[in-house]
């Protein structure tokens, strides 16, 4: 996608946010959210100013008119590609809509997980590239060979991939910038990713794997950036689980049709120990409250970390309290790290690992 394509899109986001968040608030009765507010604990903090949720519907649809108009100027009506892209923007679309459905009904845990499954089927149905893993060297003298072919497993692998990465962001929130922070240190890593694996391969069809990751994150990133400027400390729009939602399936796909999935997971490394950390409430081991969040202290404006498991609230724990913005400076910088240190094993195992 061409760089003026991508700032098209923030230019767009950053209009198009203003109007609709001042349409939601024409629309919105004061004591109705003040009430739900208090009675659902969904704000650390309230406001005079009131802040509309769900405007992650916005970034979604300025992204996928700019995904599908730049079809037109880079794909061909017999291109092998264009199923697979039309497969990726439709789930996309897909878990756009079910995010913004989550919004509206406010579905239960247990149904949330297995949302993106549906979202996920038209990429796996679509899906024509190769079903096999390359074996790391280390394994090759117990497996008995370098590469396996898969099959239908490596199609379950992916579907569970966007299910994971779809519900790692939606759980790794609760701060103001945190969820749309995080999409932009992990799309800005995997498109510095792409620009790497381009420039040190000469196969055709490995750069072109790569092209089309590039194609799909970098509207993602743009858009976000332009959200950010909204939605950080002290935010004036609320993403929702639509933004979150569509935000993981878009990385999902990106990395299960560049074919990085591994690399994927690795920048997703901060997602990947909350989700471990939650999995006692997650999976009703012990109890589990509607939502995780630290508690407020209105007289500092500090945050304290309850026995919730989340990062947020062990960052709290292990660090002290602070307020919420430097709180999410730190948890971003944890997750720019794990980019880092992703980019750093890649380097050191190149060679002996695969």
């Amino acid at each position: 996608m061409c760089p003026g394509g991508a700032c098209l899109g923030t230019i767009s986001t950053r209009r198009a946010l203003p109007r609709v968040r001042s349409k939601c608030l024409s629309s919105i009765d004061f004591m109705g959210q003040l009430q739900a507010a208090v009675k659902q604990a969904e704000l650390l903090l309230f406001c005079s100013s009131l802040w509309p949720e769900s405007l992650g519907i916005v970034i979604g649809i300025v992204y996928l008119v700019i995904a599908i108009v730049f079809q037109h100027f880079n794909f061909t009506s017999d291109s092998n590609w264009l199923v697979e892209y039309n497969a990726a923007l439709a789930s996309i679309c897909f878990m756009l809509l079910l995010g913004f459905v989550d919004d509206v009904l406010d579905i239960p845990w247990r149904i949330k997980l297995v949302l993106p499954s549906f979202a996920a089927l038209p990429l796996l149905m679509a899906y024509a590239g190769h079903t096999t893993i390359i074996i790391p060297k280390p394994l090759i003298p117990y497996v008995g060979v370098a590469v396996l072919d898969l099959g239908w497993i490596y199609k379950l692998y992916m579907g569970l991939l966007a299910v994971f990465c779809t519900n790692a962001i939606n759980i790794h929130a609760g701060l103001n910038g945190l969820e749309v922070g995080q999409t932009v240190v992990i799309s800005a890593a995997i498109l510095i990713h792409n620009l790497m694996q381009i420039g040190a391969s000469g196969d055709p069809e490995f750069q072109q794997a790569h092209a089309f990751s590039i194609y799909l994150v970098q509207p993602l990133l743009t858009t976000s950036l332009a959200l950010l400027s909204f939605n950080w400390y002290p935010s004036s729009v609320f993403v929702g689980d639509t933004y979150t939602y569509f935000a993981g399936m878009a990385m999902a796909v990106v990395g299960i049709l560049g074919h990085f999935s591994e690399t994927l997971l690795l920048f997703f490394l901060p997602q990947v120990l909350n989700f471990l950390y939650s999995c006692p409430q997650l999976f009703k081991i012990i109890p589990c409250p509607r939502h995780r969040l630290p508690r407020f202290d209105p007289q500092t404006g500090l945050l304290t970390g309850t026995k919730d498991g989340t990062l947020v609230n062990l960052f709290l724990r292990l660090f002290g309290r602070c307020t919420e913005k430097s709180l999410c400076i730190r948890l971003l910088v944890f997750q720019a790290l794990s980019c880092v240190l992703c980019f750093w094993l890649r380097y050191v195992l190149a060679g002996w690992y695969k």
